[in-house]
């Protein structure tokens, strides 16, 4: 695999979580209701990752019975997330959300890091990781006052 794959993978999918929130909140006004175009968002995920299973994977979907049942959790990590970016973008702004959005996600990881949750190794938190973190926290004021 190329190793600018996932670095570029990152980038696109970091431009999506920026244009998912206003998306899905202009749906959410338009048709009434914030869950009911986060459930059409999930649909047209659901739609695009079945056509690029069958295209480029095709691992069989049996092997879902060797999941344990906490691994589904992510959908419903996934649900609460676009459902409350649609409500929060308008209401807080797209800079503001993400920046909490992203302090508290980098918060988090620091501690699955730390402690190998969710099945990654340990992370070592250092002085220059948590570093980043405060800055990152420290914008999130400046992106709210701002």
């Amino acid at each position: 695999m190329n190793a600018l794959a996932p670095f570029i993978a990152a980038l696109l999918a970091g431009i999506g979580l920026a244009v998912q929130p206003p998306t899905n909140a202009a749906l959410g006004r338009s048709i009434g209701s914030v869950l009911v175009a986060a459930l059409v968002s999930f649909a047209v995920g659901t739609v695009v990752l079945f056509a690029a299973w069958l295209i480029a994977d095709r691992t069989p979907l049996s092997n879902i019975r060797d999941a344990r049942p906490w691994m589904f959790l992510g959908g419903a990590y996934g649900a609460f997330f676009v459902s409350a970016a649609a409500f929060a973008a308008p209401r807080l702004g797209l800079a503001a959300m993400l920046t909490i959005m992203i302090a508290t996600q980098l918060v988090a990881a620091l501690v699955i890091d730390r402690y190998g949750l969710i099945g990654l190794p340990r992370t070592p938190v250092s002085g220059m990781r948590i570093a980043g973190v405060a800055l990152v926290l420290a914008g999130v004021v400046l992106v709210r006052r701002g």
